[in-house]
């Protein structure tokens, strides 16, 4: 997928459109940062190791901020970090951070795993939200991004905990895309199945072994570029195009639970 030509994008104004990445110290945040900052856009990337995001940083210029979006403090830092750089204002808020712990059935449940996914999918994505909503008010060409999973969408064994955590990041963007209508604040979903990322299999499992053997046999899943290049069109689009939801997934992938694999890859 390609960005919208420049002939189709609204005309440039005297200031680069600006965003906020969460989660952008491995993975789709990251990519997705380096992405947005090729596109041209001001980008302050955050998440929770700054030695990551000093990485990056070098690598694109991009700004940088340690942030714990399960935490009041650590995020009112960031908007006041945002008043700073961008005036007060921001063009998009890209929800990344997120994750999955474990894969125990709901009745052997670790309720520490279910807490934990549920302070960083939801109650983090709504605690960056309330503190950056008026900049992106003020901005006149807003975007609020959830970077959700095809699991908020479809349950599978193993799953629940996750299942739950990201259908709930989904109901917040769904509410908030109906409370912000009638303003120029577009509220987008992206939902992707089956990513090979460097960690978020190893997190989930805890063991590399059990982690490369997710990808066992699928032929080319997706990579975090993949990611990074649909989040891009979608933000780069025409500001009264809006992306409700795209569910993107390997070809290999049929659904959560049900995915191609071949010997000898």
């Amino acid at each position: 997928m390609t960005s919208p030509s420049a002939a189709d994008r609204p005309a440039p104004s005297s200031a680069p459109l600006t965003a906020v990445v969460t989660g952008a110290s491995s993975g789709i945040g990251r990519a997705t940062a380096a992405r947005l900052v090729a596109d041209g856009w001001r980008v302050l990337a955050i998440a929770r190791r700054e030695e990551r995001l000093a990485a990056l940083a070098e690598e694109t210029g991009c700004e940088v901020l340690a942030v714990d979006v399960t935490s009041d403090d650590s995020v009112a830092d960031l908007a006041a970090r945002v008043e700073e750089l961008f005036g007060g204002t921001l063009n998009a808020v890209v929800h990344v951070a997120g994750g999955a712990l474990g894969v125990e059935p709901a009745a052997e449940a670790d309720l520490e795993k279910w807490q934990g996914m549920y302070e960083t999918n939801v109650l983090g994505a709504v605690r960056v939200t309330r503190a950056l909503l008026p900049a992106v008010r003020r901005s006149g060409r807003g975007d609020l991004l959830f970077l959700t999973s095809v699991a908020g969408h479809e349950a599978y064994p193993g799953g629940s905990g996750y299942n739950a955590a990201k259908a709930g990041e989904h109901m917040l963007a769904s509410a908030l895309r109906l409370e912000l209508n009638g303003e120029p604040i577009r509220v987008i979903e992206i939902a992707p199945g089956m990513v090979r990322t460097e960690e978020f299999s190893l997190v989930r499992l805890g063991d590399q072994g059990k982690a490369d053997a997710v990808y066992d046999g699928v032929e080319n899943p997706l990579t975090a570029e993949d990611c990074a290049d649909v989040l891009s069109y979608a933000l780069n689009a025409p500001h009264h195009v809006n992306l409700d939801l795209v569910t993107v997934r390997p070809l290999a992938q049929a659904a959560a639970h049900r995915v191609a694999r071949h010997q000898g890859l």
